[in-house]
């Protein structure tokens, strides 16, 4: 075997001031260490754990989003048609475990519903906004935990956004550009021209070029596939000027000369999914499915995760270095947040404090001015109940005297009576 060099990191003093590279020795082996195999452990612990992968098809209903994850994937996914009717723009997730030879995937597969169905489109892209967010927002919980279980944990964020734009043959809808604009830097966009069957070759470029005008105007970041492996960089240079892929997808089979091909049978002809001149679908599934598939995942991880979770411990207020620009450990951070936390929860409690206080020295002023309103109206209903009583005795004497009065004249008038009765009765008898 061929000797091979071989870069081992000496031991360093610390107090020596080198640069990092200086600091290795590049060596000669002189036989077979093993390492060599280390490739092939990965692919066979990889293949034992299997692989994931998400996927987001955002479209209006009935353009064709599940008979093209059929046709990609070449099964069916017994997905049931969506109705027109929906009041709100909605999700379907479904996850599928396939298999093909001894490789095992875990698909998901994100849809829309209602997209497009609405009056009022103004809104209709936040439902995929946020449920992107709150994927990427699951992860990073997961991340900061201080027991983590990736091995068993089931990553949701979204790999990859199909969108699936109207063969219209004209441009891009409004609702289109705000869409793939607030969610562009969310996800890895492909659009995709749904039914491309539907529209003529010329019509087709010319529509292809009218798109491409459009994002680079709007400013709206879709997927590139990378160039910098030597493997793929011509062939995904290529595919990359071939963006957006005009697709069409059938699971019926259709006779063309003596052999059976996945179409659409028409009138005028047949349309052949997998013909590279019909449409762009075996472009699509190469590029998706053969050649870019870890490039979308790594690019949702280290692109997209990573801007997210930036932004996101950048608004709690962590950051990498101080106001002398000196890196600060997360420790560190963590005690200045946690002590100006502690200090506004002080300055937050005296602010309550206060408040507590004021409030309670103004219903104390509050409560003494209504006491002292009671008391001055019990006084003066006292002093009217005093009055009264005085009027109501006084109105008792004379009344007593009255009486008094009456009995005496009812007295007296008793006895005048009864003199006059004597006398009368005393003149009688002289007369006789």
């Amino acid at each position: 075997m061929a000797e091979k060099p071989m870069c081992i990191p000496t031991q360093i003093p610390d107090d020596e001031d080198t640069q990092k590279e200086d600091n290795i020795r590049c060596l000669t082996m002189f036989g077979p260490f093993g390492f060599e195999c280390l490739p092939h452990q990965l692919v066979n612990r990889s293949i034992q754990q299997g692989f994931s992968f998400n996927l987001l098809c955002v479209g209006e209903t009935g353009i064709g989003k599940s008979t093209l994850i059929n046709t990609l994937f070449n099964t069916n996914l017994k997905d049931k048609k969506s109705s027109h009717f929906y009041p709100n723009v909605e999700l379907k997730i479904q996850t599928y475990d396939l298999q093909e030879s001894n490789v095992q995937l875990k698909l998901t597969v994100v849809k829309t519903v209602g997209y497009g169905d609405q009056i009022n489109k103004e809104a209709s892209y936040q439902p995929i906004v946020d449920y992107i967010d709150a994927q990427l927002e699951a992860y990073l919980q997961e991340e900061l935990k201080i027991k983590r279980s990736f091995v068993d944990y089931h990553d949701s964020r979204i790999h990859v956004c199909l969108y699936f734009i109207s063969p219209t043959g004209h441009s891009l809808k409004s609702l289109d550009l705000s869409t793939m604009k607030s969610i562009g830097s969310k996800v890895n966009i492909i659009p995709l021209i749904a039914k491309a069957d539907t529209i003529s070759k010329n019509d087709l470029q010319k529509f292809k070029c009218k798109i491409k005008s459009e994002l680079v105007s709007n400013d709206i970041q879709i997927y590139q596939f990378p160039t910098d492996d030597e493997t793929t960089a011509q062939v995904n240079t290529s595919m990359n000027g071939h963006l957006p892929f005009a697709v069409a997808g059938s699971m019926d089979e259709v006779k063309v000369g003596k052999r059976m091909v996945r179409g659409r049978q028409y009138p005028w002809g047949v349309i052949q999914v997998e013909n590279e001149n019909h449409c762009d679908f075996v472009k699509l599934r190469d590029m998706l499915l053969c050649t870019n598939m870890e490039d979308l995942k790594e690019q949702t991880h280290t692109l997209h995760y990573e801007r997210y979770r930036c932004c996101k411990l950048q608004r709690i207020g962590f950051t990498d270095v101080g106001p002398d620009n000196q890196p600060v450990s997360f420790q560190e951070t963590y005690e200045v947040k946690r002590q100006e936390f502690y200090d506004q929860c002080q300055r937050e409690e005296e602010v309550l404090r206060q408040k507590f206080m004021q409030r309670v020295k103004e219903k104390e002023i509050t409560f003494k001015e209504a006491e002292k309103e009671l008391q001055d109206k019990f006084e003066q209903l006292k002093r009217v109940h005093q009055e009264e009583t005085i009027k109501l005795e006084e109105e008792k004497r004379q009344l007593e005297e009255e009486i008094i009065n009456f009995y005496k004249m009812k007295a007296g008038s008793e006895t005048f009576q009864t003199q006059g009765c004597a006398s009368i009765k005393k003149d009688k008898e002289r007369k006789k």
